[in-house]
């Protein structure tokens, strides 16, 4: 697996473990349904958590916060439509963002909660 490849799945492992720790369930992880991917996807009480998880290894080139941009937004959005339409949910749903910035054993992480409404189109 390639270096970058491996702090992903470490820093997606961590925002999971962060979610489970503060009392979320995880219904899917990497979820995929053809070109249309979610990383993390959550339960807590009566809301579906669509998370977008961003790692750095420093800030040194911005925020990971900052990576969520419009475009890709637009895409989690659709991806949450086919999942909620897919498995036929009626929950209320929040788009979240984890920001783990850090090398694996010192990162940081930052639960944006409600970091984006989906939108009009």
């Amino acid at each position: 697996m390639a270096q970058h490849n491996e702090f992903g799945q470490i820093s997606e492992d961590r925002a999971a473990a962060y979610l489970m720790a503060h009392g979320y369930t995880i219904r899917d992880r990497n979820w995929r349904l053809g070109h249309k991917e979610l990383d993390i996807v959550a339960q807590k009480n009566d809301t579906l958590a669509i998370i977008e998880v961003k790692a750095r290894r420093s800030d040194r080139y911005g925020d990971a916060v900052d990576a969520v941009t419009d475009g890709k937004i637009y895409k989690i959005v659709q991806a949450a439509n086919a999942y909620v339409r897919y498995h036929r949910i009626n929950l209320n749903v929040r788009f979240d963002i984890i920001a783990i910035t850090g090398e694996p054993g010192k990162q940081t992480i930052e639960h944006i909660k409600d970091a984006f409404h989906a939108p009009l189109f």
